[in-house]
């Protein structure tokens, strides 16, 4: 995906990315792969969620399984596929335009929030897919959608003034602007930011789960 998407917007489009030291094609496959790599994470883990319970029936109705652990597999195989592709990610970076340098070791920090946060909506989207099985229907447009209102294919900056809350109220787009910001510009991590994402996904990681204790009970019943 990362070789079609920079074919498109580099080749056909000659899209530069803004602030990069070059411009060049590779410069921009990794601002490109920094967005990326975020919304693949998020994406896998909700675009699953919806059939976590339904494709596990026995788990439900035959054995004595804590279910919530299954949300928690789904969050750790998405979080190694980030991992590799956050390797790839320094590796493109370092043949880059861009300076790799110490702001690497920040990744994993700003990564926190955004998994307490899958965490707690792969909860919520997986119990209710067991009562309404057309939730699979509907996040899949709207990961389509997001990835098109998050800063993946081009800066934050690039957004119009009056238009910039839409996209700030996408769940990646802080997490995208962060490791592109420590990654790509050398810049420390917003902390205050990453505070109060962090809070969010707290309170998502608790609300979720509730959600699906509260309704786990039912699910025998329904599958």
């Amino acid at each position: 995906m990362l070789t079609v998407f920079t074919f498109v917007f580099g080749e056909i489009f000659q899209a530069r990315w803004a602030g990069a030291q070059v411009a060049g094609r590779l410069d921009f496959a990794a601002a490109l792969f920094a967005g990326l790599l975020i919304y693949n994470f998020f994406s896998e883990c909700l675009a699953k969620a919806p059939q976590l319970i339904l494709s596990n029936p026995n788990y439900v109705k035959k054995v004595i399984f804590p279910l919530e652990v299954l949300a928690i597999v789904a969050v750790n195989a998405a979080l190694f596929h980030l991992a590799v592709a956050c390797l790839v990610l320094t590796v493109l970076v370092f043949f880059s335009g861009w300076t790799l340098g110490a702001g690497i070791l920040c990744v994993p920090l700003i990564l926190i929030p955004l998994v307490l946060l899958v965490l707690g909506l792969t909860w919520f989207v997986s119990a209710l897919g067991v009562y309404l099985r057309d939730v699979s229907q509907i996040i899949a447009p709207a990961l389509t959608a997001m990835l098109f209102l998050s800063p993946v294919f081009y800066p934050l900056s690039s957004v119009p003034a009056k238009m910039e809350w839409l996209f700030m109220a996408n769940p990646v787009t802080f997490i995208i602007e962060q490791v592109r910001a420590v990654m790509l510009h050398q810049q420390s991590p917003n902390l205050a930011g990453l505070t109060l994402y962090g809070l969010i996904g707290l309170a998502s990681a608790w609300l979720g789960f509730m959600f699906f204790q509260k309704t786990r009970r039912g699910f025998s019943d329904v599958l």
